[in-house]
């Protein structure tokens, strides 16, 4: 659900963002909550522990809400410490 203010207008092209999250990112919720900004966001997307230690976040959608995404991850979200996020864009088809 996107709440007023967040989200682009209808009709905006979609963004497609890959990040890896790199840090303390296992094991401290951090998927979970990364998931509640997802939904907040009005994004669709997936947040997946890599065996690397990171987390990997995958998501598409307005292209102001991927946006506020990234800079979320890059702000090091609670919980968690976040120390380098590493990310890729493109157009969603």
């Amino acid at each position: 659900m996107t709440r007023p203010g967040e989200g682009a207008a209808p009709g905006a092209a979609d963004a497609a963002v890959r990040a890896r999250v790199h840090g303390r990112v296992q094991g401290v919720g951090f998927r979970w909550a990364t998931r509640e900004r997802l939904a907040r966001l009005g994004l669709d997307g997936t947040a997946t522990n890599r065996p690397d230690g990171t987390v990997e976040v995958v998501a598409s959608g307005a292209p102001d809400a991927v946006d506020r995404l990234v800079a979320w991850l890059r702000d090091g979200p609670t919980p968690g410490d976040v120390t380098h996020v590493d990310v890729e864009r493109a157009h969603a088809s």
